[in-house]
């Protein structure tokens, strides 16, 4: 085979590598999740240990924790939390279990479906206050 012939049976690769596989993006938000909770543990870490330096300095940052912006940033960080141990739970299957590969998308799909069952209720409880708060209410 000439290789003019050979480059024309090649497949054209224009555009991104990625290409929507649902096991593509679950595998981008497992990785985007863990380093979105590494930075919160690494921050909680920080913040805690100024306790011992400056209690008042402590004081302070906690009651800026007590905003909405960082309510909803705590929903987040729930919902980041809770994808990757579900996720986490679906990869030791698919690498653990003989039949793990088989059915990875089907495992996919059900931890978003148990997902979004914690994440609404959990989600609208943990907004109660903030929207009362930022709209009134009893």
């Amino acid at each position: 085979m000439s290789a003019e012939a050979a480059e024309v049976s090649r497949p054209s690769r224009r555009g991104t590598l990625y290409r929507g596989d649902p096991g593509m993006w679950s595998w981008v938000a497992h990785r985007i999740t863990g380093v979105l909770t590494f930075f919160f543990l690494f921050a909680h870490v920080l913040d805690t240990a100024l306790v011992r330096v400056s209690p008042q300095a402590y004081n302070e940052i906690i009651e800026t924790y007590k905003t909405p912006l960082v309510n909803l940033m705590e929903v987040g960080l729930v919902g980041a939390v809770l994808y990757h141990a579900l996720n986490g739970v679906r990869v030791m299957l698919v690498d653990f279990w003989a039949k793990g590969p088989r059915y990875q998308k089907q495992m996919l799909w059900g931890i978003l479906v148990v997902w979004l069952l914690v994440m609404v209720p959990g989600a609208y409880f943990m907004l109660v206050r903030t929207v009362t708060e930022m709209f009134g209410g009893s």
